[in-house]
């Protein structure tokens, strides 16, 4: 089980990665753009993901993935947090934050993670 504290931890400890609360949620977003979101009284989070990834998560495990609701035709996942594992959470919410954040962010985010 993952809570929502250390879903948001996983998040903001990814480069440039900050907190907004939005429509009554807490959106996670780099460079203003959101790449994961979540209700810390919910039982699930929103993260950002391809159309493909999507769909691979939810045939693989579709007790923990589920299509998102509002985002979930441009491949968002809503992700259950008392089901996931949390290194594959990790994983998928990095994921999020690559397709969000700006090239050189990742670049560099890649460079010290490599060496």
């Amino acid at each position: 089980m993952v809570t929502f504290d250390e879903f948001r931890a996983m998040a903001l400890a990814l480069p440039e990665a900050a907190q907004e609360p939005t429509w009554g949620i807490q959106t996670l977003r780099v460079r203003g753009k959101v790449f994961a979101m979540g209700d810390p009284d919910g039982d699930s989070v929103t993260v950002k993901a391809t159309r493909e990834d999507q769909a691979e998560l939810i045939a693989a495990e579709p007790e923990v993935f589920s299509f998102a609701r509002y985002v979930g035709r441009h491949g968002w996942v809503s992700v259950r947090l008392d089901l996931v594992d949390p290194e594959e959470l990790r994983d998928v919410v990095t994921e999020a934050w690559r397709r969000t954040a700006p090239k050189r962010v990742v670049g560099a985010f890649d460079a010290q993670h490599s060496a």
